[in-house]
């Protein structure tokens, strides 16, 4: 079974699945250079939710700051990205599952924030399937909160899992599926998130 296989094969059990050895973590390293230099620059902005840009940022729903990597760019092109590339290309192979493109952009939470629980998906849409995330925090200790959450889609009170964002570890699931949310942290939280869409990269 490759690493494929591994997540495929979770999405298919549960709609969800996470793997701590798929990504090398040397790209980790690399990436999160590049987005402290981007953090650095002023390039992050705040966060949104929905469509409604006059009530689509507010921190105490969604906390975090984020940075867009257009797809034509230098960076589109380090290897998790073409690696995901590659991902997207075996989900429609197998399941004709139509994704087109993909987007990601950088995400920072500071002390203290999180993301009330939520769906990948803009309401009237569906053009994301699958959500993507790759956690950039070398030595991070579970005490320090900041975990992803998933919860039943049946009873999204329910919650399902509790993941500490560790270096490297990788969280692939359904976008319009599962609940989730991420819980404040206590130090400053990275990672790269995005989605595989049935649309084209703009």
């Amino acid at each position: 079974m490759d690493d494929y296989d591994e997540i495929i094969a979770g999405l298919n059990r549960q709609g969800w699945s996470i793997t701590d050895t798929t990504v090398a973590p040397q790209w980790c390293a690399e990436l999160r250079e590049h987005a402290e230099r981007l953090w650095e620059e002023g390039a992050f902005e705040a966060g949104e939710f929905g469509l409604d840009l006059a009530s689509g940022r507010q921190p105490e729903v969604r906390g975090d700051a984020v940075c867009w990597i257009e797809p034509a760019s230098d960076l589109a092109r380090l290897p998790f990205f073409e690696w995901m590339a590659g991902f997207r290309a075996v989900l429609n192979q197998r399941f004709n599952l139509g994704v087109r493109s993909q987007e990601f952009h950088f995400a920072r939470y500071p002390r203290g924030r999180g993301y009330r629980k939520h769906l990948d998906q803009h309401r009237g849409r569906n053009l994301r399937k699958i959500s993507i995330v790759l956690y950039l925090n070398p030595g991070w200790n579970p005490a320090d909160g900041g975990e992803l959450c998933f919860y039943q889609p049946a009873n999204p009170e329910l919650e399902l899992a509790r993941l500490a964002p560790l270096n490297a570890r990788l969280a692939v699931f359904v976008s319009g599926l599962m609940p989730h949310a991420v819980l404040p942290c206590k130090t400053t939280r990275w990672s790269v998130t995005g989605w595989l869409r049935t649309d084209e990269a703009a």
